[in-house]
């Protein structure tokens, strides 16, 4: 059973969601303030995924959301965001999460939404127990047994959303890939309103293996149709 974090402070959207999350299978642990999320994660030894509301008491969500990357860069992340505003969406995913469903909404869809980040997660975590399945352009390697990054020998720590994506493109090295395509390869489902999505998350990654990302060596963008892996010896 996976064990859920939900910092929200609404009553009676934690009761909605709290019912339709332990239906599914889901242990949660609720928090109503970013305090009491804060004590929970010293309580408890490992969350699996952690939804967090954007507006709280005592801070916000996107605050909260970085502190939790400072330790940990793996743990997925989906916000509850009150407007499908531009600016919030960014935001969420330029602090480090990895998804956000836009209030109102159906508690199902945010099940939905859980399942296939810990899908995404698990497939990360785990190790195939054949050889080494490792994958290179020039300095930039990846090897998805270890599930390790490194550029020019120095390893980079990733999301497992900027993993799969950087894995998707390196797999298929000069392939260019529209962001449609990419968001679909990547979350499994149809691709509406996916630009501000798989944007944010192509400049994290190229802040992470690039030397310079406003002149990048590996990921390279193709105007108007995409990205792609260049293969820079």
């Amino acid at each position: 059973m996976s064990n859920l974090l939900l910092l929200e402070d609404d009553i009676s959207l934690i009761d909605g969601l709290n019912y339709s999350l332990k239906k599914n299978g889901f242990y949660v642990d609720i928090a109503r303030t970013i305090e009491e999320a804060e004590k929970r994660l010293k309580e408890i030894e490992r969350y699996d995924l952690l939804i967090l509301d954007v507006t709280l008491p005592d801070g916000t969500g996107f605050d909260f959301c970085e502190n939790v990357r400072k330790q940990n860069k793996q743990i997925p992340i989906i916000f509850l965001t009150a407007s499908d505003e531009e600016v919030n969406i960014i935001q969420g995913l330029d602090c480090g999460g990895d998804d956000y469903v836009t209030k109102p909404f159906n508690p199902l869809e945010l099940v939905a939404r859980v399942k296939s980040q810990l899908r995404r997660y698990t497939t990360l975590s785990s190790n195939d127990a054949a050889g080494d399945k490792v994958y290179e352009a020039g300095g930039l390697l990846v090897n998805d047994d270890l599930k390790k990054v490194t550029v020019d020998g120095e390893e980079v720590k990733l999301t497992p959303i900027e993993y799969n994506i950087l894995l998707l493109l390196l797999k298929n090295k000069g392939k260019v890939y529209s962001i449609n395509e990419i968001y679909e390869s990547i979350w499994n489902e149809e691709a509406i309103g996916a630009d501000n999505t798989v944007a944010v998350h192509i400049r994290h990654i190229r802040e992470k293996i690039e030397i310079n990302p406003k002149e990048p060596r590996y990921l390279k963008v193709v105007w108007g149709v995409g990205y792609k892996i260049e293969d820079n010896k």
